[in-house]
């Protein structure tokens, strides 16, 4: 499989990857795809099956039979899972709890993977995840990995998830959450969270969202 035309921007939770990922995208004029949504709208889809999101085999089978598409909308891209909008759920709180233990199953990986390739396949894409340019599209034209200390990304995660849901979390607790998902990201057995061997490493501590965005156009040119 050679995805030339392809973008894959990794990392951690709150790196800034999705952000940057949908403007790189749009000036660019591709698509853009936040693959970790999909496996949000799995975590959804199960928590109102009350699937319990440590049966990975029942998680699994879920999966495979779930139709997911990526839809125009007024503004961004919207999800449908067997053609249910499931956008405005993918941050809820319960979902932000369980999606690290639904994404490190491998049998629902499989079934994903398998569906961002084909997406990738169709059009020019910017995809954006933490196994993109390792597992999901090795091939890409361009791999970054965006990377940020642990302290300034609980600081973004916090600003957002108050954004968000209108109330503030304690800042402790999305800390220690944000470190809790990174341990089960980096740790899993199936497509750990890594930077691809051939990825263009960027440090954001020091850079705005404009400054991350004009350095991957320049990698691109």
């Amino acid at each position: 499989m050679t995805n030339i035309k392809s973008i894959a921007i990794d990392g951690p939770v709150a790196s800034g990857k999705t952000t940057v990922g949908r403007i790189v995208a749009r000036r660019l004029g591709f698509r853009f795809l936040d693959t970790g949504l999909m496996y949000r709208a799995v975590t959804w889809v199960a928590l109102q099956r009350d699937i319990g999101l440590e049966d990975g085999d029942t998680l699994a089978a879920m999966a495979e039979g779930l139709t997911m598409d990526l839809v125009p909308g007024s503004g961004d891209d919207r999800l449908l899972a067997d053609g249910e909008d499931v956008t405005e759920h993918l941050r809820d709180p319960k979902v932000d709890a369980g999606v690290s233990f639904v994404s490190r199953v491998s049998g629902v990986r499989t079934v994903l993977v398998k569906g961002q390739r084909e997406m990738a396949e169709r059009d020019d894409f910017v995809m954006v995840g933490r196994d993109i340019g390792t597992v999901v599209l090795p091939n890409a034209r361009l791999k970054v990995y965006l990377g940020a200390s642990v302290d300034l990304r609980a600081r973004r995660r916090h600003h957002e998830i108050s954004k968000e849901a209108g109330e503030a979390l304690p800042y402790e607790q999305v800390l220690a959450d944000l470190t809790r998902r990174d341990r089960i990201d980096s740790e899993r057995a199936d497509s750990p969270l890594r930077a691809a061997p051939d990825a263009i490493r960027v440090e954001t501590d020091d850079l705005d969202i404009e400054g991350v965005v004009e350095r991957i156009l320049a990698m691109v040119e």
